[in-house]
């Protein structure tokens, strides 16, 4: 047990070492570009760095290696036969870093060339087709694929790796995730215009919402979490239906009254399909939250969308 310490010790050292004892790339560089031009000033003027910066970044890895490498003239500057054999070896790190380089963009490029994005329904069918087309406009090449569900499976699909950004409805952030609050929702209660509700004087009491069959969302989606929690527990549905929209399809027909967002029923309050019910004694309030997995903060054309959701939608 004590050698394995040792060994891992040791090995330790020599790689916390290393970076101490081999110069850095951009000297390296310098150091090419000098065997190439012949002149340190040419060198420093390709480089970017004054001449006096130029001849600094020589001396310090002269003192780092133990030898000299470029000998100084009015003429010019000549390599050293020390200095040569360091070229030959910093050619090769050099080339090495630039595959490293091109490979890392490589994969940065394939990144970039897609976003898978997670919605739970109302986010997806109200909120999101802007957001899509403000990043389109930034970013074209990006193609975009989108997956609406409940709230659940959004999590479900960013911890089996097959979305690379989620939002979400409910209650509390989803075990396994991070978030950030990207908007604040109301949830109404709505009826056609012919329901008894819809020609009631006074609101609607919680515990009477509490206990009468609603057209609701699935279980497991943010909005039937929120209501659920918020009265206490729920009558049993008069109709189960796993999108926004086919609830409100529902409500607009006379088929029963149902607790849908703000966001979902403009167009149809405005043109009195639908009736508003005011309420008392609850506030149907809720979070609307971006997701992605604990500790991957969101990158690339991932992290562009979630800025976007914080402007207009």
């Amino acid at each position: 047990m004590g050698g394995d310490t040792a060994g891992a010790a040791d090995g330790s050292t020599i790689g916390a070492g290393l970076a101490h004892r081999v110069p850095d790339l951009g000297a390296l560089e310098l150091l090419l570009a000098v065997a190439r031009l012949g002149s340190l000033g040419r060198a420093a003027r390709e480089t970017g760095i004054t001449q006096p910066a130029a001849s600094s970044r020589i001396r310090s890895m002269e003192r780092q290696l133990g030898v000299a490498l470029v000998d100084r003239s009015p003429r010019g500057s000549r390599l050293t036969d020390a200095g040569a054999l360091v070229t030959d070896w910093a050619r090769r790190i050099v080339e090495a870093a630039e595959a490293f380089d091109a490979g890392a963009q490589a994969l940065r490029d394939r990144r970039d060339s897609r976003l898978r994005v997670a919605a739970s329904m109302t986010i997806a069918e109200y909120l999101l087709p802007n957001w899509l087309l403000a990043l389109r406009a930034e970013r074209p090449d990006t193609a975009v694929s989108l997956h609406a569900g409940n709230s659940a499976a959004v999590a479900e699909r960013l911890l089996s790796g097959e979305a690379d950004l989620g939002f979400v409805e409910g209650l509390a952030v989803p075990p396994g995730l991070d978030a950030t609050v990207i908007a604040r929702d109301r949830l109404i209660v709505v009826t056609a215009p012919a329901h008894p509700w819809a020609r009631r004087a006074k609101p609607l009491a919680a515990d009477e919402l509490a206990a009468t069959p609603l057209i609701l969302r699935e279980r497991g989606s943010g909005t039937r979490q929120v209501l659920d929690a918020a009265l206490g527990g729920l009558a049993r549905p008069l109709i189960e239906l796993s999108s926004t929209t086919a609830v409100k399809a529902a409500a607009v027909s006379g088929a029963g009254p149902a607790v849908l967002s703000e966001l979902a029923v403009g167009e149809e309050l405005a043109a009195r399909r639908l009736v508003e019910i005011p309420l008392e004694g609850v506030t149907l309030r809720r979070d609307l939250r971006a997701v992605w997995p604990t500790g991957h903060r969101p990158v690339g054309p991932a992290r562009d969308l979630l800025g976007l959701t914080r402007g207009p939608a």
